[in-house]
């Protein structure tokens, strides 16, 4: 029985399809662009006030676009292998309350939770996550904290500078979660291109 962490934006949910529409909505992109939250936010940084341009579409997407996103394909499937194996999932996310330039001052954190309990993931006849182990911190200091403090034995994170962080906790193993590289082992975690392969690694 395992102590398994999950970052949330971008390793739990996927918000490609909500970032590029609502993009096009907003006038930011062409109608015909196509591309993964990277390239929106690479091409929106581009434009004049780009940087501002793309916090507000941030503060949008993560607050009230949130029902538009969707869980990464093959996360069903490991939660419930987790759960089979009564392994503990914990969700430990750095997550701010609010989001910049959003007028409407909507509680991401909520949002986040809401997302989550419409997903199943709190259901006994879902995925069975406790929701008193879902962590939101407010910087990436606290979050490396509570990974540490939480006892995980393994953290899994969209972000390789998480990873990679001097002050990550030593004795967790890590996972990266890239959906644009092969499976690999780098010198302190392994790389793993979506949830299937997470799951052949942890439930061999």
């Amino acid at each position: 029985m395992r102590r398994i962490g999950l970052d949330f934006d971008n390793t739990i949910i996927c918000y490609d399809n909500v970032f590029l529409s609502s993009a096009k909505e907003r006038g930011l992109l062409r109608s015909d662009f196509s591309g993964a939250k990277q390239q929106v936010r690479d091409a929106i940084r581009m434009l004049p006030d780009g940087e501002i341009a793309w916090q507000t579409l941030q503060g949008f997407v993560y607050g009230r676009g949130i029902s538009g996103a969707r869980a990464f394909a093959g996360l069903a499937s490991f939660l419930r292998r987790a759960r089979a194996a009564a392994d503990t999932i914990l969700i430990i996310s750095h997550k701010t309350e609010y989001g910049h330039f959003d007028p409407e001052k909507i509680n991401l954190r909520q949002t986040a939770l809401g997302w989550m309990k419409d997903e199943g993931f709190f259901a006994a006849d879902g995925f069975g996550v406790a929701i008193e182990n879902v962590f939101f911190e407010s910087t990436r200091d606290e979050k490396l904290r509570r990974i540490a403090a939480a006892g995980c034995d393994i953290f899994i994170d969209d972000l390789e500078e998480v990873l990679a962080d001097p002050n990550f906790p030593a004795t967790v193993e890590r996972i990266l979660f890239s959906d644009h590289a092969d499976a690999a082992v780098s010198a302190s975690y392994t790389i793993c291109e979506g949830w299937p392969s997470i799951e052949e690694i942890l439930f061999p």
